[in-house]
């Protein structure tokens, strides 16, 4: 039986289409916040706070990666698109551009309904229910994210006082298929979380070489049969708090 493509793991470090095709820029921090938050960035420009770098293209339009200052040091933010291929590949530009240290921050689905609305998660591992983690690194059922990274975001929580967990989350790339049986086996294999690209984001992390950890928000409710969305996108409180944390960890992994 022919072996299933998604697992021909290609060792080759060249690939035809690379990265550092697109020129280093000046002007992009090292370090860089992959922030799912459109409402926050387009607040932060509206106000004057970011102010746009550089801009990264596809057929959807254009991109802004903005530069925004943090205590008086400079950190990008962009927003990293939705879904593994997209994101991986925002954050391969953005280290062809110079960053050097990331943070991710963003909402997700909660296996558990006691897990509250804007409940903040720091993730330890992905479990791979996506395509793009494995074209970078070896078929495996899980991705560790760097423990350094984690525990990195786990202080600036600390230090800021906000409560927090930690653990696993189910990286899918089908979210209309999120069927109540493959809830309950990821929940029976430790998954706390459900969202499209933490696993891709720390293939591509680990590829590269470069430190990347990741900050979730409690969002809807996929627990039960029936969906609960829990108005989790209305919280800008939180999703503002969490980029600014990120923003925090990013810093402190680039020194």
């Amino acid at each position: 039986m022919q072996q299933v493509p998604i697992l021909e793991c290609d060792p080759s470090r060249r690939a035809i289409i690379e990265p550092e095709q697109r020129p280093p820029s000046d002007a992009v921090p090292r370090a860089c916040v992959m922030c799912f938050f459109r409402d926050v960035l387009d607040q932060l420009q509206r106000e004057g706070s970011a102010e746009v770098a550089a801009e990264l293209r596809s057929e959807m339009g254009i991109n802004p990666v903005y530069r925004v200052e943090v205590d008086g040091q400079a950190v990008a933010a962009v927003h990293p698109g939705i879904g593994a291929p997209l994101a991986a590949g925002h954050m391969e530009e953005m280290i062809a551009l110079g960053a050097r240290a990331f943070t991710a921050c963003g909402g997700a689905g909660v296996l558990d309904p006691r897990m509250e609305v804007g409940h903040v998660f720091v993730v330890r591992r992905a479990l791979r229910d996506e395509g793009t983690s494995y074209h970078y690194l070896p078929p495996s059922r899980e991705v560790e994210l760097d423990p350094m990274a984690a525990e990195t975001l786990e202080k600036v929580l600390q230090k800021a006082g906000v409560p927090y967990s930690a653990g696993k989350v189910w990286t899918t790339d089908a979210y209309y298929r999120e069927t109540y049986g493959r809830v309950q086996k990821r929940r029976a294999e430790g998954c706390m979380m459900v969202e499209m690209e933490c696993a891709a984001f720390a293939a591509v992390a680990r590829f590269r070489g470069v430190p990347f950890g990741q900050l979730l928000y409690g969002g809807d409710d996929v627990s039960a049969e029936t969906w609960d969305s829990r108005q989790w996108t209305e919280r800008s409180d939180v999703r503002e708090k969490l980029f600014w944390l990120a923003a925090q960890g990013a810093l402190a992994l680039e020194r």
